[in-house]
């Protein structure tokens, strides 16, 4: 049983021991009502006290169980507040660390609630797609009134147990130690009656009405494609408007309809593929790690001071080295010049950009970052460079180092052969800018050894990042997706398309930035340095030769003013371009292409298709350990649509014969060297199964 019973004198204690978070599994929930129901037959009990064990009170339902048969077996979360709620003794939720979800909802459903402070109190339910389905939109308004507690719902966010002293939610605020507050509180209590029902309680506003539509407008204006937000409002309207049991049947209709949309089945995937990302299956979960007291990164350019940025923010000491003095200067001024920013935003106060700033020093010498516990190089993009720059990390750096290369492409096991640590050596693929980016492709060497990779990845999290593991190959899981998706852009382009065009229905279907305006927005120049190495590595790949044309004539995208689009002096705007396009059409006259039409839909399956199919093949290389890692390599670091859930489970939202079918049907176009379908791809249609 994971709820304990015990007895401390009068008072009977129901503890939560269900780790990390106190989920309120099946195991859990029979043990609350097993410890109500004993509370009320032994008549020496006078009062019940609920309280979690370890970090907190409850995070709410127990993720583990989530699409099984336990999360709707009985006593479901429902039976458990009528329970507490209809017990004949009173029922005292004492909470500390979190009161999440149905955690919060069992508390609200208990006569009375303490709490210390730094608690944190939500009900982050639409942050899944869905809203709280166990009465958290009904009595939340009652004890904090409609403006406080809707703004809770509709995004979700954790506010503080202090900031919400002095309302109806908390009874008592507990100094000190909490059970010992709470049991003096319970005695206090123990003899009132009538019992107090938050549902009894009558929300009092004195334009309820006005306030309700005001927040309808303004909540449709901010969310999207994403249906929860705006079934909060009417969730909490019915609050204010229904008798409570009446409210609490509309929350529940509303609940179960938004269980069922495609946009909250993607943000449940994304949920939990951010969390199945961390596991590596032959790395067990108590691997010992190394310890990263310190850091180093080799370049002070956007990316390696971006890293750099990582480490101070999460109070970890970190040298940046650069060659000329100069570029050192001009590196750790943006550095502070980006704090500042971030401080004239209100998101850091002075002292904490002093203490950031100060965390990080820079050097010309490789002998001052010699004790590093692991260095990070972030120089140019090109195999002569990083092998200089690694063997002379081989002479310097102390035994046991994780020696880790940002390359966005390159071969990570010929990096390591440049060392005589190889299994020492790991790909950090950081995403620009990577102050602020997401996603970590973490690239695991053929020799890299285990308690590198879970140092890693463990690093990954106390950097805020969503870490993702990727075998060794030609772009790794993003960037080898992300060439074929230019290259589709490319043929489009040739075929009958503009940039803007493309840009514009990618963008539609959810795309924060279309292929063109992407490529401007990180350098024409990226990828046409990639292209040249890839027509001698790979001479049978075709590409269209627009993108070259549009290097040749300088256009390199907003860092010159001029790329796909025309830009102005400070500003980011793209301004479509007719040079551009008038480049595009006479290209499709050069090489006999008879310009055509092309629908937004085609433009779209193309693009997302392309994806699909290369990250199949990536499946089934092992490259990648499962679907849902690709998935959150796009939606952390390419700019995927989140309530699509990412390009693999679109796919699997579209069928994955439909899929292939299109394939196969763009397969009869003008490159049908670019559309040779996945083996996997097609084992998965003919079963009918999905990806994930």
């Amino acid at each position: 049983m994971t709820a304990t019973y015990q007895a401390h004198g009068d008072i009977a204690v129901i503890t939560l021991a269900n780790p990390p978070v106190n989920g309120l599994g099946h195991s859990t929930r029979a043990g609350i009502v097993d410890g109500v129901n004993r509370a009320l037959d032994d008549a020496s009990i006078k009062a019940i006290v609920l309280v979690g064990e370890g970090k907190g009170f409850s995070g709410g339902a127990d993720i583990r169980e989530f699409n099984t048969p336990k999360a709707l077996q009985e006593p479901s979360l429902h039976t458990v507040i009528r329970v507490v709620e209809s017990a004949a003794k009173p029922v005292i939720a004492a909470i500390h660390g979190m009161a999440m979800g149905g955690g919060l909802e069992l508390a609200l459903g208990c006569h009375y609630r303490v709490a210390v402070a730094g608690a944190q109190i939500a009900l982050p339910e639409v942050k899944l797609g869905i809203l709280p389905g166990a009465g958290g939109t009904q009595r939340l308004p009652r004890v904090l009134g409609l403006e406080q507690a809707l703004n809770m719902i509709v995004s979700g966010t954790p506010v503080r147990s202090e900031k919400l002293a002095g309302t109806k939610l908390f009874d008592q605020m507990i100094d000190g130690d909490l059970l010992p507050g709470a049991l003096s509180f319970a005695r206090g209590i123990a003899d009132r009656r009538p019992l107090p029902k938050v549902r009894d309680i009558r929300i009092a506003h004195a334009n309820a009405d006005g306030y309700l539509q005001f927040a309808r407008n303004t909540v449709r204006a901010v969310a999207g494609p994403f249906p929860a937000p705006l079934q909060c409002v009417e969730a909490v309207a019915a609050a204010v408007g229904k008798k409570f049991d009446d409210g609490l049947k509309i929350e529940r209709d509303l609940f179960l309809a938004l269980v069922q949309t495609p946009e909250s089945k993607a943000l449940r995937h994304a949920f939990f593929a951010e969390r199945a990302a961390s596991k590596i299956p032959d790395v067990p979960a108590d691997t010992p790690l190394r310890a990263i007291r310190s850091a180093a990164v080799i370049g002070a350019g956007t990316m390696g001071g971006g890293i750099a940025m990582n480490f101070a923010n999460a109070g970890i000491p970190v040298t940046l080295l650069e060659m000329k003095q100069d570029a050192l200067d001009k590196g750790l001024a943006t550095i502070r010049k980006n704090y500042e920013n971030s401080m004239k935003k209100g998101k850091l106060t002075q002292e904490q950009l002093e203490q950031r700033v100060g965390l990080i020093t820079g050097t010309l010498s490789y002998e001052a970052i010699g004790s590093a516990d692991i260095v990070i190089e972030a120089v140019f993009e090109d195999m002569a460079v990083k092998e200089t720059v690694f063997r002379k990390l081989d002479e310097v750096m102390k035994p046991g180092a994780i020696l880790a290369s940002n390359t966005s492409t390159l071969d990570v096991d010929q990096i390591a052969a440049f060392t005589k640590r190889p299994q020492d050596v790991i790909g950090t693929h950081f995403f620009s800018p990577a102050n602020v980016m997401k996603l970590l492709e973490i690239v695991r060497g053929a020799q890299t050894a285990k308690d590198v990779l879970a140092t890693v990845m463990d690093l990954a999290k106390k950097i805020r990042k969503t870490g993702v593991v990727s075998g060794v190959c030609d772009g790794f899981i993003g960037n080898r997706m992300v060439e074929q998706y230019i290259r589709q852009a490319g043929f489009l382009l040739e075929e009958g398309c503009l940039p803007a065009q493309v840009d514009k229905a990618i963008e539609k279907f959810g795309f924060a930035m279309g292929p063109f305006r992407m490529s401007d927005l990180a350098g024409n120049d990226i990828g046409w340095y990639i292209r040249k190495r890839r027509y001698v590595e790979k001479p049978d790949v075709t590409y269209s030769k627009i993108a070259d044309k549009l290097c040749e004539r300088g256009r390199f995208g907003q860092k010159t003013s001029a790329g796909w689009y025309d830009y102005k002096a400070g500003d980011r705007k793209a301004y479509p371009s007719d040079e551009v396009n008038r480049m595009i059409v006479e290209h499709s006259a050069e090489i006999g292409v008879q310009r055509r039409k092309v629908g937004d839909e085609e433009i779209v399956e193309r693009l997302v298709y392309a994806l699909v199919n290369e990250g199949a093949h990536i499946l089934e290389e092992g490259i990648a350990l499962r679907a849902s890692d690709i998935d959150m390599v796009y939606l952390t670091g390419y700019g995927f649509p989140l309530f699509r859930g990412g390009p693999m489970f679109h796919a699997d939202t579209v069928g994955l014969s439909n899929v292939l079918m299109a394939i196969r049907q763009y397969a009869k176009g003008q490159h049908p060297e670019a559309w040779k379908a996945a083996p996997l791809l097609e084992r998965l249609a003919a079963e009918g199964k999905g990806f994930n």
